[in-house]
This record gives structure tokens, C-alpha cells and sequence, in this order.
């Protein structure tokens, strides 16, 4: 249709006001490819580049046009031809997307070694000596909100299988991601707390992996198809009811496994059980758990959508409804909270400027919320707004968190 109704919601053409930054332009560029019209350059590719994938641009389309599948897509196309990657930069990506994210076992060893080094205060030092100057400033200012790293991951810590409390509603199994085991598996073991009260069963499958999204998002769409395939197979095995995720792009990422293999005959059936099953934690306890109590002392709080999460999973509102239910606690809606803030997966270090522009206008709306908690439900999305709060909030009276843990922490427990 080319209505240009995605042009306001995209946050590149809101900074640019350039046609070829907005979904309808980077189509354009894609068909123009297709048809021969001009060659996918290097121009062609930072233009593919920078788009951030949030999708905004999905739920206002009149047509229904399913941009996230043409980025992917494009992306996938352009990383089998391209030549423009650095060498440093191909051996990142081969070490990330084939030597580390496939494997839960060697992302545990890296959080251990992360974990080593915040223990003995090697950042600190790296700091105090200047060696993190040696760093791009987007970088060190990464390194110092960077949470305290796990070695052991939530099963390490909790287990694998945990009985509902009361009368069992029905088996979920917990997706615990990478990242999410790594650096926030206080948040995994939370996210059973609050499923088990709410009458879950929870299991965590061991061998499950990597769901894939950041392989797909990069151009490495074969490789985020051998992990969807022992997903499938790791949780169906399980005999669970339904698929827990605490992080909005993992999730985005599974209830497209359909998609992702369509054109595989021996994998679409179970593809498309597992995507049926994928729910946010706070739809599953929204929808299907029992009515939780929470209560605390009185605070201000404000929400930052994940894009993932609103866009492709379209769940925006069980995570305020939950907000609200806590006694004490005072919810401010926030300006524009479902924009994009800039993280996009690991695009504010891929695109740092960018990035960085759009967190900045993001701030000044959570200045204008006022809150002492600033809440998300993603850890991508988490981690950008503690560097905006480390940015912007110099008084260092906000804080930011997971709506789960925020949650967890208020938790009245039925008797």
C-alpha cells in the first residue's frame, strides 16, 4: 500500500526524517534489490543495518506487512555475499554465534569468569588504571551497570522441577535464555517463585539452548533454526503445557519458530506447538494462574514496554496490570513507553550513536514519569535503561528493574 503509516512509528525515521531509515524506504531498497533496480552495496547494507527490528511499525500497518520477516530475511541474504566485515568483526561473530550462544555449558564458564572478575574487583582496577579507557566510551559505560554475573544458572541454584503450591493448574516449563542465566538468574528463579504460587508446576529443561533470536537478527538464520529444532525437541519431550519466557525478545523469537521453519516439512508440526505455547510470565499469570497478593512500602514506579514483547507477542497490558495490583505502589504511565529505547539486542553496541540518540529522548520522558523504579521485561531493554539512569540521573535516586523481580519481592505468599 506504501501509506507511510510506519513512518512515525519508526524510531530511525523519527531521528533521521529520512525516507530510507523507515520501514517503507528500507522495502523500497529491498524490492529495488530484488529487481535488479540497484546492487545490495555497503550503502545498501548500513541501511539494512539500521534498523533497530523493533517492529513497530507491525501493529500499525493496515496491510499487515510482516516487516521483521523482510529485515531477517534481507539480513540473512546480505551475510551470505557480503564482504565488507573487518576480520576482527567476522571473528567475533563466529565466535558469538557459533562457539558461545549454541552452548548453555561455555555461557555458564563466561559468566564464571565475569563473575571472577567482579569478585576480585578487576573491573574496579581496570577503571582506576585507565585500561578501560582503551575501550569505546558506549563500552565502558556498559562495563560499569554491568549486574552481577552466575556461574551457576537457575538450575545451579534452585533446581530443575518445582511443584505448584496448592491444587497444580498446570506443567510450565521455564525458558531461562543466555543472557537472562548469566546476568539476571535471580530474575529465573524468581520467575518460578512467582509461577508456582500462582499454581504451576515449573520444570527447566537442561539441554534446552539458545532461542535463536540474536543468530536471526544478524543474518545467521540457519544457525537460529538448529537451535529452534532442539527447543522443539527439548521441551516436547518435557510434556509441558506451556513455555514460560521473562525476556520480550526471547519470546518474540519463539512464537516465530512457525515461521522460522515453514519450509522444513519434518519440523513445521512441531514448530508450530511449541510457538503455541510460548507466553510472557506475566500473560501466564494474568490469563491462567491463580490471583496473586503483593504489598510493600510506597513507591513510584513507571514501565518501559519491550518492543519484542508489545509488538510481535502483543502483550502490553498484563505487565501494568500486575504493576498495578501492588499494594503501595504508585504506577505513573510513562510518555511514548512503547518506543524503543535503543538496545534492540545488541544493537547499542553495533550502532552506538544511534542508539545512544534515541535512549537520550527516552530519559527525558522517565525524568518526566518521576519515578524511584523505572520496570521492564527485558534484559537487553534493562541494561539500556541503567545506562540512561547512569547518564542522566546524577542524583542516583532511580533505579531500574525486571518486573519480575519487582514482583517477586512483594510477594505475599497464601497461607
Amino acid at each position: 500500500m506504501r501509506c507511510g503509516f510506519c513512518l512515525p512509528a519508526c524510531p530511525t525515521f523519527r531521528e533521521t526524517g529520512v525516507e530510507q531509515e523507515s520501514p517503507r524506504g528500507r522495502i523500497s531498497l529491498m524490492k529495488a534489490a530484488v529487481d535488479g533496480l540497484m546492487e545490495p552495496n555497503h550503502d545498501f547494507e548500513e541501511q539494512m543495518n539500521h534498523c533497530l527490528g523493533c517492529r513497530a511499525c507491525e501493529p500499525v500497518c493496515p496491510a499487515g506487512v510482516q516487516y521483521g520477516h523482510l529485515i531477517e530475511q534481507t539480513r540473512d541474504a546480505l551475510e551470505d555475499h557480503t564482504q565488507t566485515h573487518r576480520p576482527w568483526i567476522r571473528a567475533v561473530r563466529r565466535i558469538a554465534f557459533q562457539q558461545l550462544f549454541p552452548y548453555q555449558q561455555r555461557m555458564r564458564l563466561l559468566g564464571g569468569a565475569l563473575r571472577l572478575a567482579q569478585k576480585w574487583k578487576l573491573n574496579q582496577a581496570a577503571r582506576k588504571t585507565g585500561l578501560m579507557k582503551l575501550f569505546p566510551p558506549h563500552l565502558q559505560a556498559m562495563e560499569r551497570i554491568m549486574p552481577e554475573a552466575s556461574y551457576q544458572g537457575v538450575i545451579g541454584l534452585i533446581g530443575e522441577r518445582h511443584p505448584a503450591k496448592g491444587e497444580k493448574i498446570a506443567t510450565v516449563g521455564l525458558f531461562r535464555g543466555c543472557i537472562m542465566d548469566v546476568l539476571f538468574a535471580g530474575t529465573n528463579v524468581n520467575t518460578v517463585k512467582l509461577l508456582t504460587e500462582a499454581g504451576f508446576e515449573v520444570v527447566i529443561p537442561p539441554d534446552q539452548n539458545c532461542c535463536g533470536a540474536l543468530h536471526a537478527h544478524s543474518g545467521e538464520a540457519e544457525q537460529a533454526r538448529g537451535l529452534a529444532r532442539r527447543n522443539i525437541q527439548v521441551f516436547q519431550a518435557a510434556g509441558v503445557d506451556y513455555i514460560a519466557s521473562n525476556a520480550g525478545g526471547c519470546g518474540a523469537s519463539m512464537v516465530e519458530y512457525g515461521h522460522l521453519l515453514h519450509e522444513d516439512p519434518d519440523w513445521k508440526e512441531g514448530a508450530e506447538w511449541f510457538a503455541s505455547r510460548v507466553f510472557d510470565i506475566s500473560d501466564l499469570l494474568v490469563r491462567f494462574g491463580r490471583a496473586l497478593q503483593f504489598s510493600g512500602s510506597a513507591v513510584r514506579i513507571t514501565y518501559q514496554d519491550s518492543c519484542h514483547l508489545r509488538n510481535v507477542m502483543r502483550s502490553s497490558d498484563a505487565p501494568r496490570r500486575l504493576m498495578k495490583q501492588v499494594e503501595g505502589a504508585v504506577f505513573t504511565e510513562m510518555k511514548e513507553a512503547d518506543r524503543c529505547c535503543g538496545s534492540a539486542g545488541i544493537y547499542n553496541l553495533t550502532q552506538p550513536d544511534m542508539a545512544g540518540q534515541i535512549l537520550d529522548h527516552k530519559m527525558a520522558h522517565v525524568q518526566a514519569a518521576a519515578p524511584d523504579c523505572l520496570l521492564t521485561s527485558n534484559p537487553g531493554c534493562l541494561l539500556q535503561m541503567k545506562l540512561g539512569i547512569d547518564k542522566h540521573d546524577a542524583a542516583g535516586t532511580m533505579q531500574a528493574g525486571h518486573v519480575v523481580d519487582f514482583l517477586a519481592e512483594r510477594l505475599v505468599p497464601a497461607k
